[in-house]
């Protein structure tokens, strides 16, 4: 699965000025926010983009029980399983391995495609042989030859263990499925228009070769894309609140086409419009077996007959009902399951929830500390989930505690995790307020949680704390000079800036000239920031 990218904005459409594609396909004079819905309605604000286009979020996942009888009830596969088992001991098959005429029909019946009697509809058939494709696919049937010449197929190995329902072997055959049918949607929506087929017979054999490669080509594009949908929607599962992972088709095509950091516009909309186009019926292939869940785009949108498009939405917002007719999509979690193990291949970490919070409080803060691909909250969660909350408060806050890079990042993370607590972890912060290192932080968090005997802290302190926290942001954020100077403006200099800088300068912490130094990089006030400067060579003087 390739790595994601989003449009360049030095790369406009491939379309010329005032060209359209697909125009009369779908209605270009819709307000473009009612149309396709705004990014921070579906969870996707800007930050939460610019970060899922460098990092795979972690995500959640369901059991393996719990997917492999998902993985089970898709029909497809199911299909594939009885057909299997309907081979035994053995069944006569073509020369190509396929059913016999004579078998068709009544493998439909037995899938019940078909009614039990009566005359079985082409369709029908075609469903059953599809089946039958993907059970040979899948070497849940396999094909020899008698003694006799006979071509005849029967159960493969892996028929029993994923009729029992072993986990491993039916999510491989699923995920083997569903690789072949990515594969085969992007193959679909390269091939060449009808009528253009004919046309090929009458070419030179240059003439082919340039063909082939034009469909290859079209081909690896419609992979690309497909892939850069799955992807985007993987990342939109990870940052959503539950029940709300559905996407506009709208959105997504959005996603994939607006250049990075810019908002849609209308000169884009064609873009957008044909990517929607593009994703439609390949979504649809990968929804049959259970990698989604799609509405795709109402065929009542198209009159190929003679071009008309429904009617302006003019000042009126599209509601729900009309805004789905444009196309609905989520992943299942067997979707989720399918995406990240496709990234696993290709070498990107794509992490689970609650794969940090498998040990003690030391071991918590520290992964989570250290870890850039990490959602900490729900790592936290995950982590006091079943715990008692006064010896789990303890623990963090003994875990807090140390000298070492990421001890400031730890406090924070701690302090995040005792406002998941709550007050049931109050005796315990209330043991530390005398602490060198946890007292400042304490006494902050007592106060904010509305306890009113907390006692003041003395000014050592409040300067230690004031550079333990500006550290665990400037870890935390990676540098960020946005992030920071936010904190830096909220520094209390007061008028004397070199007074204020003359105690902090002093403070014994490890990052007190690093925190200095950034001071006096981002602080909006020269003043104040040069004397953040002169303080932080002299802390490192000190040392």
């Amino acid at each position: 699965m390739a790595g994601r990218r989003r449009k360049n904005p030095d790369n406009p459409s491939a379309t010329g000025p005032g060209e359209h594609p697909a125009e009369g396909l779908l209605p270009a004079d819709f307000a473009l926010e009612d149309l396709y819905g705004a990014f921070a309605a579906h969870g996707l604000d800007d930050e939460d983009l610019d970060d899922a286009a460098v990092l795979v979020p972690p995500v959640r996942l369901p059991s393996e029980q719990e997917l492999t009888a998902e993985a089970l009830a898709v029909p497809m596969l199911g299909y594939a399983l009885k057909l299997s088992r309907w081979t035994a001991p053995h069944r006569a098959v073509d020369e190509f391995g396929d059913l016999t005429e004579e078998d068709r029909e009544p493998a439909a019946r037995l899938l019940g495609l078909a009614a039990a009697e009566g005359e079985v509809a082409e369709e029908e058939v075609v469903e059953a042989m599809r089946a039958w494709s993907l059970a040979c696919d899948l070497d849940l049937v396999e094909i020899g030859t008698t003694a006799a010449g006979e071509h005849v197929a029967i159960p493969g190995p892996d028929l029993e263990p994923a009729e029992q329902g072993d986990p491993e072997t039916v999510l491989e055959l699923w995920l083997t499925a569903a690789g072949i049918v990515r594969e085969l949607a992007a193959e679909a929506d390269s091939l060449p228009a009808e009528g253009e087929e004919e046309d090929e017979a009458e070419e030179g054999s240059e003439e082919d070769e340039a063909r082939l490669a034009e469909v290859e080509e079209s081909r690896d594009a419609a992979a690309e894309l497909l892939d850069e949908a799955l992807q985007v929607l993987y990342e939109t599962t990870a940052f959503a609140e539950p029940g709300t992972e559905t996407v506009p088709l709208g959105v997504l095509a959005a996603l994939l086409v607006v250049p990075e950091g810019e908002e849609p516009s209308e000169e884009l909309l064609g873009d957008i419009t044909d990517v929607m186009v593009a994703l439609d019926p390949m979504l649809g292939d990968l929804a049959e077996l259970g990698l989604l869940v799609y509405r795709p785009i109402d065929p009542e949108l198209f009159d190929e007959e003679d071009g008309e498009t429904p009617a302006p939405a003019g000042d009126e917002p599209l509601d729900e009902a009309e805004s789905a007719r444009f196309g609905l999509v989520r992943l299942t979690p067997l979707g989720v399951y399918a995406v990240r193990q496709w990234l696993l291949e290709d070498g990107y970490d794509a992490p689970l929830v609650g794969e940090l919070a498998q040990g003690d409080a030391a071991e918590l803060l520290t992964a989570v500390a250290e870890s850039a691909n990490v959602l900490p909250e729900e790592e936290i969660r995950e982590w006091l989930d079943g715990r008692e909350p006064l010896p789990a408060a303890r623990d963090l806050l003994a875990a807090a505690r140390g000298t070492d890079t990421y001890a400031p990042l730890r406090r924070l993370l701690c302090r995040l995790a005792l406002d998941q607590l709550g007050s049931p972890a109050e005796p315990a912060v209330r043991e530390v307020l005398d602490d060198p290192e946890l007292g400042g932080a304490a006494r902050a968090w007592l106060a904010a949680a509305g306890v009113a005997d907390v006692p003041a802290p003395e000014r050592p302190m409040v300067l230690w704390t004031v550079v333990d926290t500006f550290a665990a942001h400037l870890l935390d954020s990676g540098g960020d000079a946005g992030t920071l100077r936010d904190l830096v403006t909220g520094l209390p200099v007061t008028d004397n800036p070199a007074s204020y800088f003359g105690e902090l300068w002093r403070v014994d912490h490890p990052n007190t000239a690093d925190v200095l130094d950034a001071v006096g990089e981002l602080h909006l006030d020269r003043q104040v920031a040069k004397e953040a400067r002169k303080a932080a060579f002299k802390a490192r003087s000190k040392n």
